[in-house]
């Protein structure tokens, strides 16, 4: 099976079909314009940030060798939290989400 083939089964079975983030569902546009590059790599306001010749050359803002496809985004806050010697309380915050997601969210006043 070809493997663009192969993507878009994978994509169909993760969910909407789509080229997503696994986990924040950014689309590659998105993830591009969060970094300041339109989806061709233009840069975006170039010459309000005194950008000059930049392009975005390479355009693998998703990663496609893991289990899941994961924006350089999400990276980039995994590599922060592990940075800060954070995994633990990363670990807990996902256990908090899974098993007591009612005490993460602020209480609504008369409720």
């Amino acid at each position: 099976m070809p493997l663009e083939d192969e993507f878009q089964r994978y994509f169909h079975a993760v969910g909407d079909g789509q080229d997503r983030c696994y986990l924040c569902r950014r689309s590659p546009k998105e993830v591009k314009a969060f970094f300041g590059f339109d989806e061709d790599g233009i840069p975006l306001n170039a010459t309000t940030h005194g950008l000059e010749d930049v392009v975005l050359e390479k355009m693998d803002i998703m990663s496609y060798r893991g289990l899941r496809p994961i924006c350089a985004v999400c990276q980039l806050n995994v590599d922060a939290i592990s940075a800060l010697g954070e995994e633990d309380v990363f670990e807990q915050v996902i256990s908090k989400m899974r098993h007591g997601r009612e005490d993460l969210w602020p209480r609504v006043p008369g409720s």
